[in-house]
């Protein structure tokens, strides 16, 4: 995608040129970009706007876009050449949240490097929700302002909105920025803890043992629990001269610990949060699923595709649906169930208004799946309304995208090749 960065130096604001029109281009390709996406598709209230949005970003209507610390602003046309000033608002970061992210980062060279490839991984999104710090925007967290009038996301807000995703498509710190830092301040911040020296070691607190038992019952209260750790633990090396027990896989049993240290940790920080649900417990085979995600050595994954009676291929599919959508997206590649009712009237009204009619791909149902005639792509409803993006590859439906409310969006998702994806 071509366009012109300005404003890059002084970090406080970038100004990208306006884009071309474009047809049949996903407008977030990054699955970064698609969760932009579904912050605003999942909390507008009119579906129509969101789609004059789509249609108003297409034809080329939004022009240069401002970003600064929590806001975004372009101008958009109207199709009579009207226009409007279009601001979209995200929180920043305390400065407290931007040092704990800071010192995470720093602990995992692996984050900063894929940042200044251009790439957020998942982990690292992980990583910062497991601190408390949440990049990426939920339902109802991108609130609109324009001068058109309306009080809730309009064609406009949304046509800024779809822009903004093929910018983070192409650049991350796009994102950061409007959480609240530039890229050069955001390096800085990791180079100065990473230079900075070594902390003496403190000595704990505690009292003496035979003083404790002396006391008694005239103990005071035990302390309060402690809080959170900023990060997962790190498992001991089983490297050592020592073989191994016979049956025992040293570098399995690293792998597994490492992921459950990660899991244990997210577990944890649901838990504390006033508001948290309980997660639904995985079975067997989701759980293969979920620690094959976390990238193990051949051997390791050889074992996990066994264990969960997949075979290579196949665990590599799961894996993918997995990464875009947990066991929800496990579930809608592996499951299919008839639409009846009330919810094949909603999806059938959705499809209906997704396209313009000159637009409409003719699609052939089965299911809740939905095929479209004579192209290698495939729209599947899951059971919360969200559609999800399949494509044909090596002549079987792989998971193409996360799961969306807007049918057009996820199929623009399953059109792109398989080699454009992030």
């Amino acid at each position: 995608m071509s366009r012109h960065d300005h404003g890059h130096a002084d970090e406080t604001e970038r100004t990208f040129a306006a884009l071309p029109p474009t047809r049949g281009r996903a407008f977030a390709v990054t699955w970064w970009g698609r969760a932009w996406l579904r912050a605003l598709e999942d909390a507008a209230l009119d579906a129509e706007q969101v789609k004059t949005g789509r249609r108003l970003a297409r034809a080329g209507a939004v022009g240069a876009v401002s970003v600064r610390p929590g806001r975004i602003t372009a101008v958009v046309q109207d199709r009579d050449g009207t226009g409007h000033r279009a601001d979209v608002l995200l929180e920043e970061l305390s400065a407290e949240q931007w040092n704990r992210f800071l010192e995470m980062a720093v602990e995992r060279a692996g984050h900063v490097a894929a940042l200044l490839d251009r790439e957020m991984p998942p982990h690292l999104v992980e990583d910062a929700a497991a601190a408390g710090i949440e990049l990426l925007p939920g339902m109802g967290d991108l609130e609109p302002e324009c001068d058109c009038g309306a009080w809730d996301q309009c064609g406009h807000t949304a046509a800024l909105c779809y822009q903004t995703a093929r910018l983070l498509d192409e650049d991350p710190f796009v994102l950061l920025l409007m959480r609240g830092r530039g890229e050069r301040a955001l390096l800085d911040g990791l180079q100065d803890r990473t230079n900075r020296p070594a902390e003496e070691p403190v000595e704990p607190e505690g009292l003496d043992a035979a003083e404790v038992w002396a006391a008694g019952d005239i103990l005071p209260p035990l302390p309060d629990p402690p809080g959170l750790p900023e990060h997962p633990g790190l498992p001991p090396s089983l490297d050592t001269e020592a073989p191994p027990a016979l049956g025992v896989d040293p570098a399995a049993l690293e792998f597994l610990a490492a992921r459950t240290a990660v899991a244990a940790h997210r577990m944890l920080a649901q838990a504390l949060r006033p508001t948290a649900a309980p997660e639904a417990e995985l079975t067997v085979a989701q759980d293969a699923v979920r620690l094959a995600a976390g990238s193990p050595e051949e051997a390791v994954a050889d074992r996990l595709a066994d264990g969960s009676g997949r075979g290579r291929d196949e665990l590599a599919s799961a894996v993918r649906a997995w990464q875009y959508g947990g066991a929800a997206g496990l579930s809608v590649l592996e499951e299919e169930w008839a639409v009846q009712g009330e919810t094949l009237a909603r999806a059938r009204a959705a499809l209906e208004a997704a396209w313009d009619d000159d637009e409409r791909p003719t699609l052939r149902a089965r299911g809740n799946r939905w095929t479209v005639v004579g192209a290698p792509s495939q729209l599947r409803l899951g059971d919360d309304g969200r559609w999800w993006p399949y494509r044909k590859e090596h002549g079987r439906w792989a998971p193409a995208g996360s799961g969306v409310q807007d049918p057009a969006t996820a199929l623009a998702a399953a059109e792109q090749p398989a080699a454009e994806e992030a």
